[in-house]
């Protein structure tokens, strides 16, 4: 306990209790009479000896319970104060990390600190993850919650975000801290990435942000205010691994207050499946080939056997050795940061190990398989692995088919001898007369992808009347400009040019480089606004080089200027465009198989045109089926998928090569994977790294609070001062 103004009490008290007493020793001035007898004033002769001067006081009640109520009053004047320990504001905001590495099973760790090796090698005991970790922190911090008191009505208010890569609030604040630990129990886990943007973004939402001078009418001192709160603020409380990659990014406000709470060990060891890619041989279709990458985070050399299943049925198995994780180069093997706490030294320090590059490895599963069917990949890890979601991948593999082209032209050698090369079904060249009766007629559905070298057939636009542009199917156009809705604004030719930037991971770019090509003559365009075009290539002053666009019936990738005007046609990487653009074109995408989508994007898929009771069907266990609409250009989407699997999309309708027919019903299976390398990297981080500072972690966020108690000697005083006045009117009754 401790006084704020014991001076000011000790003063009072010198002068105030000797009065009190003084008051006792005081002799009443009565006049003298000359009485008969005295027998019967024998309490005028008690008060006679009561006052008479440095007697000796005798035990009076009145005097005892004056006392007490003077001292209460005098304690109330010192102020005195219990400090105890709990969180710093009033308001919290607890943000709980849900994402795939809070799966791990380290979740008794202490935070930031290496795994015991007992812990690492034995299954024997059950260990916790860091999810179940997580909202065990958070429950005892909503316990710790100051409610209502006698003199202090307002109780300390919380409410709880999950988030991964997206966010979203389980509970808005409140006092009750039953509807809060009931939201901390609703938080699931989900095999998704982590992101603290959205988050951090959604919390701001609910805290004090500050406004300009100009949208608030506030002065101060007859001068504007400038910046100033328009709302409470809080304490972000972030309970996480810190395997947030947009960390650096948050731009805290001077008036944010971030505390942060490290869940799990800095080295637990985790073999991740990180890529997964199939494609099938131009020359053998028939063969599959399916790459795994696959990366490990343990110290040490690591073996593991990879099974391949298709349909369920086993496929292939081997044995993949990995390296070893190892430090970066230049960085020392361990350093010793200061613990954190409410007071220096309330926490020891914390041995925090640099972060470690993971150690890669790779293998390949050739697979001779003609129809299609969905692959899994599984990783047989055994012990020392504390992350299971990573161990097992999907993919859909559609049946083989060899892909049939068309390329219409006057005459071009680069395309011709290029496309030549690759091994189709059928491919014909045909001139734009020949190309343009066989459409009238009906007769290009033959081919899987279509290629205008410099010319565009004459179709039905929009607006009913004749003109050029694209025909229903998929296309390669390449020297010439379709027009709007599905095309660009032709500013007509330009100068030379560089492509400044182009999307590295598009299936039709991975190996075009386009980074090396020089343009002698380039073409002016622009995207029309609401138009279904995407930017895939763009050069520096031109503007887009490579577009692409699509609707419900029709998909194109469109090089508005001529290759001929550039050294690409003398380059590998144009012959391997022209083999990529082809396969992401057609189709039952023969060559390049999807790798489906990851765990915390949207799945969007396009479907044929005319699709009826379209649903969407989780993976087993993972929840209800859903319903869908079809968009006008024919896609439908959901999302974010927040667990990995495959997922079924069925309707009534048509079906296309990749998908599997049920009568007038067709379903699409679609592969969700987690194939995520930092997420994957699972080591807890001791210090969350933002854009302004650094908060090191922390496992109370803790301060000394006060709680006064004068109100409550002041209630005890004047309880006193009532129980006195009793028995002095007692007493003088009688």
């Amino acid at each position: 306990m401790t006084f704020a103004t014991p001076i000011l009490a000790a003063i009072a008290a010198a002068i105030a209790i000797p009065t009190l007493v003084i008051l006792y020793f005081l002799k009443l001035r009565r006049r003298d009479m000359e009485v008969s007898s005295t027998m019967l004033w024998k309490k005028a002769i008690q008060d006679l000896q009561a006052n008479a001067p440095f007697q000796k006081l005798r035990n009076n009640i009145l005097l005892i319970l004056q006392l007490i109520a003077l001292a209460a009053a005098l304690l109330a004047l010192a102020q005195p104060e219990l400090r105890h320990r709990g969180v710093s504001t009033a308001r919290r905001i607890i943000m709980i990390d849900r994402s795939a590495s809070m799966n791990s099973l380290d979740g008794d760790a202490k935070p930031g600190e290496p795994l015991p090796a007992e812990s690492a090698d034995s299954d024997a005991k059950p260990r916790s993850t860091r999810l179940a970790a997580a909202k065990k922190k958070a429950l005892d911090l909503i316990t710790s919650l100051k409610e209502p008191g006698l003199f202090d009505d307002k109780a300390e208010e919380a409410m709880v975000i999950a988030f991964d890569t997206s966010a979203v609030v389980i509970q808005t604040f409140t006092a009750n801290k039953a509807l809060l630990k009931d939201a901390i129990d609703k938080v699931t886990p989900s095999d998704a990435p982590s992101s603290l943007g959205q988050a951090y973004d959604l919390a701001r939402a609910y805290t004090g942000t500050k406004k300009f001078e100009d949208q608030v009418k506030e002065e101060v001192g007859g001068k504007p205010a400038g910046f100033i709160a328009s709302g409470p603020t809080a304490t972000l409380h972030i309970f996480s691994d810190g395997r947030l990659p947009d960390a650096e990014k948050i731009q805290t406000a001077p008036e944010d207050s971030v505390v942060y709470h490290a869940i799990g060990a800095s080295d637990s060891p985790n073999i991740a499946i990180t890529g997964l890619r199939a494609e099938r041989s131009f020359d053998n279709p028939a063969r599959v080939n399916i790459f795994i990458g696959l990366q490990s985070t343990d110290t040490s050399p690591r073996s593991v056997d990879a099974e391949v299943t298709v349909d369920g049925e086993p496929q292939s198995l081997k044995a993949i050795k990995i390296a070893a994780a190892t430090q970066p180069v230049g960085t020392d093997s361990a350093k010793t940061e200061p613990g954190q706490g409410a007071q220096p030294g309330d926490a020891p320090p914390v041995t925090v190990k640099p972060r470690i590059v993971p150690g890669l490895g790779g293998v390949v599963f050739p697979i001779d398989r003609v129809s299609g069917g969905v692959a899994t990949v599984r990783l047989l890890v055994g012990e020392r692995d504390a992350l299971a979601t990573d161990n097992t991948a999907f993919l859909t593999i559609p049946p083989a088919k060899r892909l049939a082209a068309v390329l219409v032209t006057n005459g071009n050698l680069f395309i011709k001898s290029a496309i030549d090369g690759l091994s189709l079904s059928k491919f014909d060249v045909k001139s734009p007369e020949a190309f343009q009766t066989m459409l009238d007629k009906g007769e290009t559905a033959q081919y899987d992808v279509m290629i205008f070298d410099r010319v565009l057939p004459t179709v039905v636009l929009p607006d009913k009347t004749k003109g050029p542009g694209l025909p229903p199917g998929r296309s390669l156009v390449l020297g010439a400009v379709p027009p709007p809705p599905l095309g660009l604004i032709d500013d007509g030719p330009g100068e030379a040019d560089l492509i400044a930037a182009y999307d590295r991971e598009h299936p039709a770019l991975r190996m075009a480089a386009l980074d090396k090509v020089n343009v002698g003559k380039t073409r002016k365009t622009r995207i029309a606004p609401d138009t279904p075009v995407k930017t895939i290539a763009e050069f520096t002053k031109a503007g887009p080089a490579i577009v692409e666009i699509g609707d419900a019936t029709r998909q194109a990738l469109v090089i508005p200027w001529d290759v001929a005007d550039s050294d690409w046609p003398f380059d590998p990487g144009w012959v391997l465009f022209l083999a990529s653009s082809i396969l992401h074109l057609s189709e039952t995408q023969a060559g390049a198989l999807s790798e489906g989508i990851r765990a915390g994007d949207t799945l969007t898929t396009r479907l044929p045109p005319g699709s009826e009771k379209i649903r969407l069907t989780p993976p087993d266990g993972a929840g209800d089926a859903v319903n869908l609409e079809q968009a006008p250009d024919g896609t439908v989407s959901f999302g974010p998928i927040v667990k990995t699997g495959m997922y079924t999309v069925s309707w009534e309708g048509q079906a296309t090569a990749i998908d599997v027919p049920d009568g007038a019903a067709a379903r699409r299976r679609i592969a969700v994977n987690l194939l995520d390398p930092y997420e994957s990297d699972i080591g807890a981080t001791a210090t969350l790294s933002l854009a302004r500072d650094e908060v090191k972690s922390q496992t109370e966020r803790e301060s000394d609070l006060t709680r006064r108690l004068w109100p409550y000697l002041l209630l005890g005083a004047l309880g006193v001062m009532m129980l006195e006045w009793f028995v002095y009117n007692r007493k003088v009754a009688l």
